[in-house]
């Protein structure tokens, strides 16, 4: 009798989760669903990249996966992108709130769910990061300052292999610190090798197996599993931001702000206790979101712009030439150079394609019922863009699967920017740092092939493209040789 009651209970529970997941009417085709598992067995848990392509050429550019019994959307492709991003970009401009990602920090500006604290917050962003300089001058002088050491630590790097993994993460970790904390820090400096360490580690562990199977299976959530490093890690950063807040506090003079921590602190004492969300704990999470968005999408773009420069050494060479014809004259490039250099344009954005450094952007959610190509999506819908299928799309560029800077550039030789060009994402939760990336690989790339020729070493084998997955891709580790030019 008692087996007779657990076997019916078992039977229900299975059905139940059979019907759970069905896939609702009108809803996005896909693979079929597995109870309890979901879709799990149809993705690499290391690198699902290629599956979703794979899923893509059988289902369409809008398809529906399970993740354990949660279903979520993948949008594929120029035309389903735009409208979902554009076209119904506040449909779509939701966060999930119970991910691996949300769960390592519960504040911050990146992962919030849309709404009235999240347009505060990114308008706050917007309009103190152009008062402290993006697109003026004193965001030159500030890259440029950064762009000093990087000189320096490669010139004492002549002549022997270099490997400049390091270097570039913590180059474009200080631009945005001077920013954000009004302080830039010496490359051996225990704050920024540990800040550095623990955003690395955790780009990866986000988009791994682990976070994979954490979001599929909540049961497991409370496990000492592997993924559990990565709440040691924002616990180390939120000591970190403490102190800095800390710091700030005592030396700030309100009214008077220094840099963007400082500029908060004063539109908390504006607000008052009015109930606003703007708030102490916020700020730690807001700052360290714009200080790991402007660290690693950057550094890496750099460290791809590098490989590939060195083992395409005739674009190195027509880059340089052109900077040579441009600066002739002038101590350093500006910004405002880069109308008259349409190749190093059309090569920096190639860059940036192939890079793909955020191949499935950021998780969206849907804000309300929408359709996207005459599907149905319900509200609360995860939504996964994969960027990498517009960046790679037949048909919207000459050389989708190349390293081909042609890609950006017209018959007549001017700089053209495609409609499919979308590294920093779309619409209304397109990246707020696009405009401080923009400068930095200019201006920095520019002024290293100015100085410096970049050589793949003897002995250094046939060159990895292929990067390592995670929220960000990563090239692998490689080293370069560094020769100062005769001509500068």
């Amino acid at each position: 009798m008692f087996a007779s009651i657990i076997l019916l209970w078992l039977c229900v529970v299975f059905l139940i989760l059979l019907l759970k997941s069905q896939r609702p009417k009108n809803f996005p085709p896909g693979p079929p669903i597995l109870p309890i598992l979901g879709n799990i067995l149809h993705l690499s848990l290391e690198n699902p990249l290629k599956d979703f392509e794979r899923l893509r050429k059988s289902y369409g550019n809008v398809y529906s996966l399970f993740l354990g019994t949660r279903p979520a959307v993948i949008i594929n492709g120029m035309k389903a992108m735009k409208e979902a991003m554009v076209t119904k970009g506040t449909d779509f401009a939701g966060r999930p709130q119970d991910l691996f990602v949300n769960d390592t920090q519960k504040k911050g500006v990146i992962l919030a769910d849309y709404g009235s604290s999240w347009k505060e917050h990114r308008r706050f962003a917007l309009t103190t990061l152009r008062n402290f300089g993006m697109g003026k001058n004193s965001m030159e002088e500030r890259i440029h300052g950064e762009i000093d050491y990087t000189i320096d630590t490669l010139e004492k790097s002549i002549g022997k292999p270099f490997n400049p993994h390091v270097m570039f993460h913590n180059a474009a970790s200080n631009i945005i610190c001077q920013v954000l904390f009004g302080t830039r820090y010496e490359y051996d400096d225990e704050f920024i090798k540990v800040i550095v360490q623990c955003f690395t580690e955790n780009a990866k562990i986000s988009n791994g197996p682990w976070a994979m199977l954490y979001d599929s299976f909540p049961i497991i959530r409370g496990l000492p599993l592997p993924f559990a490093k990565a709440f040691k890690n924002v616990e180390t950063c939120q000591n970190l931001a403490i102190r800095l807040m800390k710091e700030h506090k005592k030396t700030r003079v309100p009214g008077e702000p220094r840099d963007f921590v400082d500029c908060y602190l004063d539109e908390m004492d504006k607000r008052g206790d009015d109930g606003s969300s703007f708030e102490e704990e916020q700020l730690r999470m807001y700052s360290l979101d714009l200080h790991f968005a402007g660290t690693d999408t950057t550094s890496n773009t750099l460290l791809t712009g590098f490989l590939y420069l060195m083992t395409y050494p005739h674009i190195q060479e027509r880059c340089q030439q052109e900077i040579d014809e441009v600066l002739e004259g002038k101590d350093r490039a500006s910004f405002d150079d880069r109308h008259n250099m349409p190749y190093m344009q059309a090569v920096i954005h190639e860059v940036q394609r192939i890079a793909n450094t955020v191949p499935l952007s950021v998780p969206h959610c849907t804000t309300k019922d929408t359709e996207l190509m005459g599907y149905s999506i319900p509200r609360g819908t995860l939504i996964i863009p994969n960027l990498t299928s517009v960046l790679n799309e037949e048909g919207q560029w000459k050389f989708p699967n190349e390293f081909n800077p042609e890609n950006f550039l017209s018959d007549q030789g001017e700089f053209v920017k495609p409609e499919a060009f979308m590294p920093f994402s779309a619409g209304p939760r397109m990246c707020l740092g696009e405009g401080l990336a923009r400068m930095e690989l200019f201006l920095i790339m520019v002024t290293l092939l100015r100085k410096f020729k970049f050589i793949w070493p003897e002995d250094a084998g046939e060159p990895d493209y292929s990067p390592v997955y995670g929220v960000t891709l990563t090239p692998k580790p490689y080293h370069m040789k560094i020769q100062l030019r005769a001509t500068q």
